[in-house]
């Protein structure tokens, strides 16, 4: 068992985990490493901060619904000295839309999700036309809403509630950036810091988010994870739509309303999605040219929209399969990574915690397995299928 652990990154990921080990054994010392402890360009808080169980995979539907029950009892898992802390949990569902073309793999996730325990409704036209009387549904054969256990939250608030529970249960949290790592063989030694200061570790962890990549260079490996800009477009219309969810359209523009306004967003093409972009710059050709025309088709209310304001976030985003990597590499006995969650990160952050922490304590899951989740699919080529990337 690891009795010092020191964490390169304090975001969802490396905060849940100091959490969970502080939690699971108060005589583990944790150290967290974070470069910026305001967060200004984390991707926790640039994030559109949802949770969802309508994935393709059983284990990222296992992931979120825990993640769920997490959320739902946040004020008591992570009260700190009487302050129960809220993140405005507002569970108003996914609703995944398809075309005749997708309506078979929705209907089969749609039975795998339900089979694990998601409440979600799968809805022929003329039932979402009822339910959501302000949706274009002449094109869609089906879909897919989840009825409880989806939503939105404050992702920044999640981030400073799981750090301020961490650093109260013992865990060391420094401002500082990871400047180097001094690796012996298959083991890593120290730290290096921006401050002067070195860190002597039996186990480190890498949950450095978008910059996971520079983190595992500096002992040696490549891992597929590169900073991905995502914007992000908070709009305002005369549009007043009921018991609007977070909406998923078949083209993969998603919109979800944020008070009264909107907020809406999609992943550009691939061959127009460059490493390392700015973040102080926005895509707004991507919202003049598809998200606009895409949302006006599938909500004519939305013809009439102005943008209020704009930004951009970091997808942490593997290259690979666009599904985390959780666990130890073959060639370092002593680092676990926690990297790659493509923009799941927030509502899989819960369980990576609770696992990452329990396979430094136990030296294996006893929860839930995320194995499948480890570098061996990478290494020999095996990627997880995800068919609701978005």
């Amino acid at each position: 068992m690891s009795s010092h652990v020191v964490i390169a990154g304090g975001g969802v990921i490396g905060s849940s985990i100091a959490y969970f080990l502080r939690a699971s054994d108060p005589t583990v010392s944790v150290t967290v490493i974070e470069r910026d402890p305001t967060y200004a360009k984390s991707s926790s808080a640039l994030s559109a901060a949802s949770i969802r169980q309508q994935f393709s995979t059983p284990l990222s539907i296992q992931m979120s619904l825990f993640g769920i029950d997490f959320l739902r009892h946040i004020g008591d898992r992570l009260e700190v000295d009487g302050h129960k802390p809220s993140i405005d949990l507002h569970e108003g569902g996914y609703l995944f839309l398809a075309t005749p073309g997708g309506e078979a793999t929705l209907r089969e996730n749609h039975a795998l999700q339900t089979r694990l325990g998601a409440n979600n409704a799968l809805h022929a036209p003329h039932a979402l036309q009822a339910k959501f009387h302000w949706l274009n549904v002449d094109d869609l054969a089906a879909g897919a809403y989840g009825v409880s256990g989806e939503g939105w939250f404050d992702g920044y608030g999640l981030v400073q509630a799981l750090r301020k529970k961490a650093q109260a249960l013992g865990a060391r949290y420094v401002a500082a950036e990871v400047t180097g790592i001094e690796r012996d063989g298959r083991k890593i030694t120290h730290v290096q810091a921006g401050n002067g200061e070195r860190y002597a570790c039996d186990t480190l962890v890498n949950a450095t988010g978008a910059w996971a990549r520079r983190i595992a260079a500096m002992m040696g490996i490549d891992i597929p994870v590169y900073a991905r800009r995502r914007s992000i477009f908070n709009v305002s219309s005369p549009a007043r739509l009921t018991n609007s969810p977070l909406l998923i359209d078949p083209t993969g523009v998603y919109f979800r309303p944020e008070g009264k306004t909107y907020i809406t967003g999609t992943s550009p093409s691939p061959d127009n999605d460059p490493d390392d972009l700015p973040l102080d710059e926005v895509d707004h050709d991507l919202f003049d040219e598809v998200i606009w025309p895409t949302l006006a088709h599938r909500v004519p209310q939305f013809e009439a929209l102005r943008v209020e304001n704009c930004w951009s976030g970091y997808y942490e985003y593997n290259v690979f399969d666009h599904n985390a990597i959780i666990g130890h590499h073959p060639d370092i006995d002593n680092c676990i990574f926690a990297n790659g969650f493509s923009g799941h990160g927030l509502q899989q952050g819960p369980a990576t915690g609770r696992g990452v922490s329990e396979l430094i304590l136990n030296g294996r899951y006893t929860t839930l397995d995320l194995s499948s989740l480890n570098w061996d699919r990478v290494l020999n080529n095996r990627p997880i299928v995800e068919k609701n990337v978005v």
